[in-house]
C-alpha cells in the first residue's frame, strides 16, 4: 500500500500509527516508553561488562563472584519485561504480516482492534495473577513487610523486585492497549466502506 486512499484517516505508515521504521510511539505514554527504552537499553552494555568481569574472575583468577549471575539475570529479565511495552509502543509486536499486509487499510484497522481486545483480555488475566505474585513477594503470610529473596548464598531480593516490575509493567501495558483501542475505534468510525 503505497498511498493512503483516505488522507484524512491515518493508516499504517502515516501518523498517528507509527511507521514500522520509526520508533516514535503513538501517544504521550508510548513516546515516554520509547524515550525510557532508549535509556534502559544501555543496561545491556552493562550486562556485557559485568559478564566479562565474571568470566575474567572465574577463569583467569579462579575467584568467581556470588553476585554476577543473579544480577545479570535480574537486569536482563527486567529489560525483557520492559521490551513488551516498547514493542507495543513502537508497533513492532508480533503479527502475521502475511495476512495483515495483504488486506485493506480498513481490515488492518479491524485486525488491530481485535488484537487490542485480545491484548486487554490477556493483560487483565496477567494483572490479576501478577498482583498476587507481587503481594506475596513483598508481604509475609503473617502480614509483615519482607522481600522475597533468591535463597542463594548471596540471597538478594531480586525475585520480589522482578514480580513488582511485572505487575507495574502489566498495568502500563493495559493502559497502552486501551489507548491504542480508542485510537483505532475512533479511526474506524471515520473510515468509509471500501
Amino acid at each position: 500500500m503505497s498511498e493512503n486512499p483516505y488522507p484524512d484517516i491515518p493508516v499504517r505508515g502515516a501518523s498517528p500509527v507509527p511507521n514500522a521504521d520509526d520508533d516514535q510511539g503513538f501517544s504521550a505514554l508510548d513516546r515516554g516508553i520509547v524515550w525510557l527504552g532508549r535509556k534502559l537499553s544501555l543496561i545491556f552494555a552493562l550486562i556485557v561488562v559485568i559478564s566479562v568481569y565474571e568470566i575474567a574472575r572465574r577463569y583467569l583468577f579462579d575467584s568467581p563472584t556470588l553476585w554476577v549471575h543473579e544480577t545479570v539475570t535480574f537486569l536482563g529479565a527486567s529489560l525483557f519485561v520492559f521490551g513488551g511495552l516498547y514493542a507495543l509502543a513502537t508497533d513492532k509486536h508480533v503479527r502475521v504480516v502475511l495476512i495483515y499486509d495483504a488486506v485493506s487499510a480498513r481490515t488492518q484497522r479491524w485486525l488491530r482492534i481485535v488484537h487490542h481486545l485480545l491484548g486487554l483480555a490477556f493483560c487483565g488475566m496477567i494483572v490479576y495473577a501478577s498482583w498476587f505474585m507481587a503481594k506475596d513477594a513483598v508481604v509475609a503470610p503473617w502480614g509483615a513487610m519482607r522481600l522475597e529473596t533468591s535463597g542463594s548464598a548471596w540471597n538478594p531480593p531480586f525475585p520480589a523486585y522482578l514480580k513488582v516490575i511485572i505487575f507495574i509493567a502489566m498495568i502500563v501495558l493495559t493502559l497502552q492497549f486501551v489507548l491504542h483501542l480508542i485510537r483505532d475505534l475512533r479511526a474506524s468510525g471515520e473510515m468509509p466502506d471500501v
